[in-house]
């Protein structure tokens, strides 16, 4: 597949009243190779709306998530930040960075029904996709096939595809998130980045997600900040795909599940980010890709 160029998230902070925002410096050289881009207008536009965005529904801080692209139009999308850098995060969404929307609230049985869709997102938030699922029950002479018509708005199946997007492929170097006393996820101030050899180690990312109850017992947490499940065990084995830049300098990881999932990390430096481009489509092919 081509390279595809999209915005690209900010991750040096400036402050403004109180607030973070996390906006438009561009790291060329750590997805240049990726083809993320910030275009001299979209910066301009993101300075502003972002800030605007952070102000009026009183986020910590903002970040650019990344870019769902659509048949007619695309998708920005943004992450606002409240005191838990985990518990308390909402999405929202443009398509001229701009004007900017809440994405609605994604409960199970919306992810369920996006994953029965296929094929590309309009870029029309109001068009509604039809589906007309079929369950099979039973067996032999007693088979009933069930036919269900299956409705959804592109709104809330953008909304669904970013949660799941998020949940599965949004990832950190270990140790540069802590947990405190109080049960809140924050960033590690003291972290320094991973040291180069382990960078290259996918035992050094985890996902960064809530694990589900019971999943905490099965992680090895010795320390604050082991609290997120590492990428080492995730299946199928050879699903991330890991590249040293530069010599050594940085490093990127894409997803090959949701391809256009992109980590970097500069070793030795705080310096992380995840951005997802593409088009919001899972690839169902990867089982037959090893």
């Amino acid at each position: 597949t081509g390279v595809q160029t999209c915005a690209l998230p900010i991750y040096g902070r400036q402050h403004l009243r109180g607030m973070e925002f996390e906006g438009s410096q561009l790291y060329i050289n750590e997805l240049g190779s990726s083809g993320i881009v910030l275009s001299v207008e979209q910066e301009a536009s993101l300075q502003t709306s972002l800030v605007i965005l952070a102000r009026d529904h009183k986020f910590r801080k903002v970040k650019l998530w990344g870019v769902v692209k659509g048949v007619q139009k695309d998708y920005f999308v943004a992450q606002g930040v409240g005191r838990d850098e985990l518990k308390d995060r909402k999405f929202v969404y443009s398509q001229d960075l701009l004007q900017w929307n809440l994405l609605p609230h994604v409960d199970d049985g919306l992810k369920h029904k996006s994953t029965l869709l296929q094929g590309r997102f309009t870029g029309d938030p109001s068009f509604v996709f039809e589906l007309t699922a079929t369950q099979r029950t039973g067996e032999g002479e007693n088979t009933i096939d069930k036919v269900t018509a299956v409705e959804m708005k592109e709104e809330d199946r953008l909304a669904a595809v970013v949660t799941r997007i998020d949940e599965e492929a949004a990832i950190a170097p270990r140790g540069a998130y802590t947990k405190t006393a109080l049960n809140e996820v924050m960033i590690n101030r003291s972290f320094q980045g991973l040291s180069f050899a382990e960078a290259k180690n996918l035992h050094y990312y985890v996902h960064f997600k809530e694990t589900k109850s019971g999943e905490e017992e099965k992680l090895d947490i010795r320390h604050a900040m082991d609290f997120l499940k590492s990428l080492e065990t995730d299946i199928p084995k050879g699903c991330w795909s890991l590249q040293i830049n530069q010599g050594g300098a940085s490093v990127v990881l894409r997803s090959l599940i949701w391809l256009g999932m992109v980590l970097y990390h500069n070793p030795g430096t705080p310096k992380f980010g995840y951005f997802y481009c593409g088009t919001g489509e899972k690839n169902l092919d990867i089982p037959f890709m090893f």
